[in-house]
């Protein structure tokens, strides 16, 4: 397989607040112990992780000409992540999240939907794709206004014709949008990362086996869906599987964890590993995720190769 991984998707600043109770709302004030600004946004996590891992990432995103966009920039930069193809757009604010983290790990957002997060379109994206292209992931399905089942179909149908395996995550359906609705374009996908609540809701079902079954009936080829503390189930024509989460996690924080959880599953299918062994090695990089505050924080300082060790 060609080894150079393309991601497309968000690339944005998080500002980090851990904890952050209701009680600020109340006082005025309130004393959290980690104030702290990251990259993120999904692809951006996805390719930080890879890049970390020692392997070759392009990010496709849209950022705008101003502070943030030079800040998201120079890390790419610095973490060996490929920006030859990043579009930048002036006059457009580049995505700033706050993320209040609270006591249990869990999270709250606040986000600007005029800025760069929700306004990448097909024309941001470099086509064709590089030759030394092996993969594509298109980072989040629900995100992007403009990026419709018909953009995503003319994306993915670009990458099967380049001979890539496309994979795609997802968030939850924004305006009641159904699997029928995005068929055209899920007909290209090779995996599939949805979690649980994403899983069930776009596919209208009422449990993981059943809206896998309807991922497939769509025409996905693998349906991978993630269920945190619960690990993650795998079904595609041939087999299902459940595959147990980590033990003895503490989760911190969660944001970020799918995404990192995604870029473990695409380092397995770039170094041909199985579908179990990939996703063993997913659910390794979303458990070490939650463990820290920030997205892709948790692979910063491991050895290249062994980020797990």
């Amino acid at each position: 397989m060609k080894n150079k991984i393309i991601i497309v998707g968000a690339g944005i600043i998080d500002v980090l607040v851990s904890p952050a109770e209701e009680e600020v709302f109340k006082t005025g004030s309130y004393p959290a112990e980690t104030i702290r600004m990251s990259a993120g946004g999904d692809a951006l996590n996805e390719a930080t992780v890879l890049a970390a891992l020692g392997v070759p990432v392009q990010l496709e995103t849209l950022l705008g000409s101003d502070m943030a966009g030079d800040t998201v920039m120079r890390h790419c930069i610095d973490a060996g992540i490929d920006v030859e193809r990043i579009h930048t757009q002036k006059g457009l604010d580049t995505g700033v999240n706050v993320v209040l983290v609270k006591k249990d790990g869990e999270r709250v957002f606040l986000t600007n939907p005029g800025g760069s997060l929700r306004r990448l379109r097909l024309e941001d994206v470099s086509l064709p794709f590089p030759e030394d292209a092996g993969i594509l992931c298109f980072a989040s399905i629900f995100v992007f206004p403009g990026f419709g089942s018909d953009e995503m179909a003319a994306l993915f149908c670009q990458a099967k014709k380049q001979g890539m395996l496309v994979c795609a995550d997802m968030t939850k359906c924004k305006h009641g949008e159904t699997v029928e609705n995005i068929r055209p374009a899920l007909e290209y996908v090779d995996y599939l990362f949805p979690n649980q609540e994403e899983a069930v809701m776009v596919t209208k079902t009422s449990s993981i086996e059943q809206a896998a079954e309807s991922f497939l009936l769509a025409g996905v080829k693998n349906v991978i869906i993630k269920c945190g503390g619960n690990g993650c189930y795998v079904k595609n024509k041939e087999q299902e599987m459940w595959i147990s989460a980590e033990k003895d996690v503490i989760c911190v924080d969660t944001t970020g964890a799918g995404d990192s959880f995604a870029a473990g599953f695409l380092y397995g299918l770039s170094k041909g590993l199985s579908l179990g062994e990939c996703a063993v090695f997913a659910n390794k990089c979303g458990a070490r995720a939650v463990g820290v505050v920030g997205a892709a924080e948790w692979i910063k300082g491991k050895e290249i190769g062994n980020p797990l060790i």
